[in-house]
């Protein structure tokens, strides 16, 4: 099924591409103990990237009282990150930033018994778009050398991605389907990893987010052959879609920081509005812009539909992909 930036939302969330978010309201609450920042993926990765680009945009407008604390937790693809936060014995002080393994991994490894519906909205901070990169030592500059790459080696074509049954190898499979590609695919706890693996030419290809290859591509060490977006990137004009190769198919990252379950509606307000001043800032609009990001602003409510519309996508993508 095509998974687009539209189709994302669904029918409960449609026309909610917000550039200006309206500002919660916090009665007095404030944290009283250092704020711990779960991030759903290890370091260097897109997730990990932007829990550190907030922390340091928070210290720098002074916007929180007690420090976010960045606390890496990938294993499992997320699933220590989950129930982490779902297990937090201070709710009040424990919040995430997730990707779309926020969904996929409670529908692959149901024995967690995370509902992610018990977490409690804080902020959508933008989508994440995917793109097929590979090694300039490659020789490969088209997506059409990469297919025939990739068939010539008979199962041999190692590619890296973030986690197992999660965005990263669901992009991959879809590709792979798509091209009649048979591809080793090794998972890793990050996207930083992966990026890191790929400059060092111990895998072959990726599909890492813009801003996790975004170094190394500036450094001439990475060529950008096919964006997974509904169209084609400012940042990289010469890149074309896989809606432009004939597969109605695009993939974004969700972008977002959720509250631990149980967490106090006073808490909440307060993390709604540090986020939302947070978005509003220059610094995380022009971070948008630079990573290549989309913006998708949505309340409480917005995020509790879209939740609920992303796990049906996922679980007919899932077992799409599985038959």
């Amino acid at each position: 099924m095509p998974i687009t930036k539209r189709s994302l939302l669904g029918a409960a969330c449609a026309g909610l591409l917000a550039l200006t978010p309206m500002a919660a309201t916090a009665e007095g609450w404030e944290p009283r103990r250092p704020i711990d920042f779960v991030i759903m993926a290890g370091p260097g990765g897109g997730a990990d990237q932007i829990a550190r680009f907030i922390q340091s945009v928070a210290e720098k407008h002074d916007m929180t009282g007690r420090p976010l604390v960045p606390n890496n937790k990938g294993g499992g693809s997320g699933a220590e990150a989950l129930l982490h936060v779902g297990q937090a014995s201070d709710p009040d002080h424990t919040i995430l930033v997730t990707l779309n393994s926020f969904f996929t991994t409670p529908l692959r490894q149901e024995n967690l018994g995370i509902d992610i519906q018990e977490f409690t909205p804080v902020a959508m901070m933008g989508v994440d778009p995917f793109v097929l990169w590979v090694h300039a030592d490659s020789g490969i500059t088209t997506f059409e050398e990469y297919v025939e790459q990739v068939k010539s080696m008979g199962g041999e074509y190692v590619m890296g991605g973030t986690g197992q049954g999660q965005e990263d190898s669901i992009v991959i499979a879809f590709m792979s389907d798509a091209y009649g590609l048979d591809i080793t695919y090794i998972p890793y706890d990050g996207g930083g990893a992966v990026a890191k693996d790929l400059a060092g030419k111990q895998i072959m290809a990726t599909v890492n987010n813009p801003a996790e290859a975004k170094g190394f591509y500036e450094a001439g060490d990475f060529v950008p052959l096919l964006a997974f977006s509904d169209e084609r990137m400012p940042a990289y004009p010469d890149v074309p879609t896989m809606k432009e190769k004939g597969h109605d198919f695009s993939y974004y990252n969700q972008r977002a920081v959720v509250g631990a379950p149980g967490m106090s509606e006073e808490a909440a307000a307060y993390y709604q509005d540090l986020f939302t001043r947070i978005y509003e800032t220059e610094e995380w609009q022009g971070y948008l812009e630079s990573e290549s990001l989309s913006p998708l602003w949505m309340d409480a409510d917005e995020q509790r539909a879209y939740w609920q519309q992303q796990v049906e996508n996922h679980r007919r993508l899932l077992a799409a992909l599985a038959g």
